[in-house]
């Protein structure tokens, strides 16, 4: 399985997700500050692989501090800010930071020694959980997958998104190890290719038959009856069960409506939040223009253009046939469903 993130003692190791699939290369970040800007710059991406990094930058931040009490904790609220402010639709990245501060306020009583193996120790927790996750919503999300099955998922959410295994990723894997998966087509996934060059890198690497399509190709393609399912990942989901995905989710499962096909998430607990009652308040980020007007450096558009750049969109719950995480499969009403598997009925 790829390595896609790790703790190497003194550094934070991550593969450099803008260099595939030319080249496998390996960036060591050595503070919190370095892991943030991977974060921002997308060396790493993917909800739950950018809460996984971020629970490591903390655990690093804490372990090479020279600062002492108040300014000790002082400095650690400093690292939270910054890798806080990196992204702010994936809501993974806010759990993970929570979830390591009130881990650092429970072991502040036993000095710095304590505190320094408490968020290693949990940073690593949230690791193994979530290949755990990933591998658990798999298996859950295969059985919604009929025999002899043309997949169609959107962006990246495999193993190069999260700890290891994959979110919808996961999902396909599983199915195809049981026989079930005929092929998969990859959309593009403007303007970052993440479907060119990452989603369709890892399932060649695991010889699962693959096609490569323009985003604009998907909808013909259900028209034609050559996709049985529609499988994707989330970046947030709301408690009424509205998905934040990568930009171009959206118009998948309006086409997905449109031409019968079921269209499912798959994403782990980290990734829903309850607290945010649809997707209208769900923070949208905007990206440079240059990810739009120019490819491999090179400008494509002409000078002075305006751009508009969302990364991701909104996906109402109505157009979403199930969600799949590690506790089970949620159903409509989502409202309910999602609430009883977070309360682990």
């Amino acid at each position: 399985m790829l390595p896609t993130v790790g703790w190497d003692g003194d550094a934070v190791v991550m593969i450099d997700q803008r260099k595939l699939p030319g080249e496998e290369l390996y960036l060591r970040c050595g503070s919190p500050g370095e892991v943030a800007t991977a974060i921002r710059q997308m060396v790493i991406r993917g909800a739950p692989a950018i809460g996984v990094a971020a629970a490591m930058g903390l655990a690093l931040g804490v372990r090479i501090s020279r600062a002492e009490g108040a300014a000790f904790e002082a400095e650690f609220e400093a690292f939270c800010s910054e890798l806080r402010s990196t992204r702010p639709t994936a809501v993974n990245l806010f759990w993970a930071i929570d979830r390591m501060r009130a881990r650092f306020e429970k072991a502040l009583a036993g000095g710095k020694d304590a505190v320094q193996e408490a968020l290693l120790e949990e940073a690593l927790r949230i690791d193994t959980e979530d290949v755990a996750a990933c591998r658990a919503m798999g298996d859950l999300g295969a059985a919604l997958i009929p025999e002899g099955a043309s997949l169609l998922t959107h962006c990246n959410a495999g193993a190069l998104a999260t700890a290891g295994y994959g979110t919808a990723l996961g999902v396909i894997r599983s199915a195809a190890r049981m026989g079930k998966v005929k092929g998969v087509f990859v959309d593009e996934t403007r303007p970052y290719l993440q479907g060119t060059r990452l989603t369709a890198w890892e399932l060649t690497r695991e010889g699962i038959p693959t096609t490569l399509i323009a985003d604009n190709m998907a909808g013909h393609l259900m028209s034609q009856g050559l996709v049985t399912a529609v499988v994707v990942g989330a970046d947030r989901i709301a408690a009424n069960g509205d998905v934040a995905n990568k930009i171009g989710t959206y118009t998948v499962a309006v086409l997905a409506r449109e031409n019968g096909v079921p269209f499912y998430v798959a994403a782990p607990l980290s990734t829903f939040d309850l607290k945010t009652p649809s997707g209208d308040t769900i923070p949208i980020e905007e990206r440079s223009p240059e990810e739009v007007t120019h490819h491999g450096g090179r400008l494509l558009a002409p000078s002075g253009v305006r751009v508009r750049n969302p990364a991701f969109d909104i996906t109402p719950a109505r157009y979403v046939t199930a969600i799949v995480c590690e506790r089970g499969v949620a159903l409509p009403p989502f409202t309910e469903s999602l609430g009883r598997l977070a309360r682990g009925r």
